[in-house]
């Protein structure tokens, strides 16, 4: 089996948002899944770009992607925001997982980021033993705040 990893391109967002819906309902939280395929793909190809991905293929079909955005932190600096990292269930255990795990790290050295973070529910065992194997600290103590769309539009 051979995988290509490569940067995503504009045609790939179906598919990429293909698996960020896999992702949610592994995740126990389809539902939460609200952006349309129009908004993510302006989201990231259109005037004002702001994720970029990697895809992995295999046989020509991605089975896998890491998308991520620059964040600032006023602790630590320009870090690397890992958003979304998924290889479809049908070919894990075949170290796609680790290849693009792997070219996240290489793109957020060679941008010179001060670092990278991500979340992981404390519940997801296998992500969390395969952070470990980086020697990735796994912070507790934080609870996550938002506002919908429709909230912000309410205010």
């Amino acid at each position: 089996m051979h995988v290509h990893l490569r940067v995503a391109v504009k045609a790939d967002c179906s598919r990429i948002l293909e698996l960020v819906k896999e992702l949610a309902l592994y995740e126990r939280a389809p539902e939460e899944v609200t952006v349309t395929l129009e908004e993510f793909t302006e989201a990231g190809f259109g005037l004002k770009p702001v994720w970029k991905a990697f895809v992995a293929e295999v046989d020509g079909l991605i089975v896998g992607f890491a998308l991520y955005y620059i964040r600032f932190s006023t602790w630590k600096g320009p870090r690397l925001y890992l958003e979304d990292f998924l290889v479809t269930e049908s070919m894990r255990g075949r170290d796609i997982g680790k290849l693009l795990f792997e070219r996240v790290i290489q793109e957020a050295s060679e941008l010179g980021f001060n670092g990278m973070s991500w979340q992981v529910l404390d519940w997801n065992d296998p992500a969390i033993n395969f952070y470990k194997k980086y020697n990735a600290a796994i912070e507790a103590g934080w609870l996550n705040g938002s506002l919908s769309k429709e909230q912000l539009l309410n205010y």
